[in-house]
C-alpha cells in the first residue's frame, strides 16, 4: 500500500484515527486525553460527550495553553470537523492527538444510546 492511499485511510501523520471503544477505554484509564467538542453550541445543547471541552474561544485558548505533549482527542458530528481541529493543533506542535472517527453519533451507537442522535 503507498503512503498517500494509507494516509487517506488512517488520516495524516501525528492524528489517530480513534474507534468510539478505543476513546471510550481511554477516557476510563488513569491518564485520559483533554477532549474536545469542535462542535457548534447549539449541537452540544443537543449531545455531549460527559467531561468534554467546547472548543470556542476560551475552549480554544485553554488548548493552545497547553504543553504540546499533552494527548487531545477531538470530536464533532461524523468526524470530520474533528480532522481538522487535529490537524489545526498538529500545526501549532501538539503532538499526541486523536480523532474521534464517526464522531458523537458513533459514540452514541457503540458507547453511550443515552447521548442523543441527531
Amino acid at each position: 500500500m503507498s503512503t498517500r492511499h494509507a494516509e487517506e485511510l488512517d488520516g495524516p501523520p501525528g492524528i489517530r484515527q480513534l474507534a468510539p471503544t478505543e476513546l471510550e477505554a481511554m477516557l476510563d484509564s488513569g491518564s485520559p486525553p483533554v477532549l474536545v467538542d469542535v462542535r457548534t453550541p447549539e449541537e452540544r445543547a443537543l449531545a455531549r460527550i460527559d467531561g468534554s471541552r467546547l472548543f470556542d474561544r476560551e475552549g480554544h485558548d485553554y488548548v493552545l495553553s497547553l504543553e504540546r505533549d499533552t494527548p487531545i482527542a477531538c470530536y464533532c458530528h461524523h468526524g470530520i470537523r474533528s480532522q481538522a481541529a487535529a490537524e489545526y493543533l498538529r500545526q501549532h506542535g501538539f503532538r499526541t492527538l486523536y480523532n474521534l472517527r464517526g464522531g458523537i453519533d458513533q459514540w452514541s451507537i457503540h458507547v453511550d444510546p443515552s447521548v442523543p442522535r441527531y
